[in-house]
């Protein structure tokens, strides 16, 4: 259970480092502004995970000749929720996993044996196996994953609806009105959120008893650490879809530069076989290597030699 954890965690960072530019490439495809990223805003609300957030998307969007448009053609005083509070959503996972870390640390320096021999030499009996501080966040980390892959869905479908694009083709389709675009892209990344919302039930909160009920409370642990196990991978999927979305309406926004940082996860992702605008194809093969492209670092390693280290 705690090996899970541990793992689980390593896997989340990254994770969550590639939201936030997957969630910045997604604001400049909008034409957001990222003033609502300045240091001085999240300054005031100090949760150290939003300003990480912050941050990392302010870095990505430098230099970007998209961001600021958002007064043009059909002025919006103020971008849509799931876009502009990206950092405060992002942040609180990133505060919940630094609470899990706090917890595997104590519990990897813990001794849970039952019974435990004490320095004094004293055999005694005790109740330190209780997962329930495992469980716990396991189910926290679940909760998180989940409300970020619904972000990141609601931008992608924002993308998608010429009516909330700001100029973007219907489903980001060559041929819009024959051509289905990105819709059944859209389809799997609301069905795997659905499904993480069912995950992020906690199963600590559950116990059945057991041993002719002497062990008449017990924590569910694995059960959470399954259940989050699946909600990492859905995550991923999620995350690569809204890449894939937000790459190809980027290049659709032309004589607009993007940022250098932009510029270079569009050439990385494209040489690492996820292909750009065109006509209707099957798309499995692009999401395939978009979750691969993801889920093994190289969005984040396509960014950092531009921005420098991100959070």
């Amino acid at each position: 259970m705690l090996g899970m954890l541990v793992m689980a965690l390593a896997d989340l960072e990254t994770l969550y480092t590639s939201a936030d530019i997957t969630a910045a490439l997604t604001l400049e495809a909008l034409l957001g502004t990222d003033k609502v990223l300045a240091p001085e805003l999240h300054a005031i609300r100090p949760h150290p995970g939003q300003a990480a957030s912050a941050a990392n998307m302010l870095a990505v969007l430098a230099g970007s000749g998209l961001t600021g448009h958002h007064q043009d053609d059909a002025p919006r005083v103020q971008d849509a929720y799931s876009v502009r509070c990206a950092p405060q959503v992002a942040g609180a996972g990133r505060d919940t996993m630094a609470h899990a870390r706090l917890v595997a640390d104590r519990e990897l320096a813990a001794a849970v044996d039952n019974p435990v021999v004490l320095p004094d030499g004293r055999v005694e009996s005790n109740g330190n196996f209780h997962g329930a501080p495992v469980a716990y966040v396991l189910d926290f980390l679940a909760i998180a994953a989940a409300d970020l892959g619904s972000i990141a869905e609601r931008r992608t479908d924002r993308l998608l609806d010429k009516n909330r694009s700001h100029g973007l083709p219907p489903f980001l389709a060559d041929d819009a009105g024959v051509d289905s675009g990105l819709m059944i892209a859209q389809y799997t990344q609301a069905a795997l959120v659905s499904e993480m919302k069912r995950l992020a039930v906690p199963a600590s909160a559950d116990s059945i008893p057991s041993s002719a009920m002497q062990e008449d409370h017990v924590s569910m642990g694995w059960s959470a650490a399954r259940k989050l196990r699946t909600a990492v991978d859905n995550l991923t999927r999620v995350v690569a879809i809204e890449l894939y979305a937000a790459t190809r309406a980027v290049e659709l926004r032309e004589g607009l530069t993007p940022a250098p940082a932009t510029q270079a996860v569009i050439a990385a992702v494209r040489k690492a076989g996820v292909e750009g605008p065109g006509p209707d194809r099957f798309l499995a093969p692009d999401l395939a290597a978009a979750d691969e492209f993801v889920r093994s670092g190289a969005l984040v390693a396509a960014v950092e030699p531009v921005t420098g280290a991100l959070a």
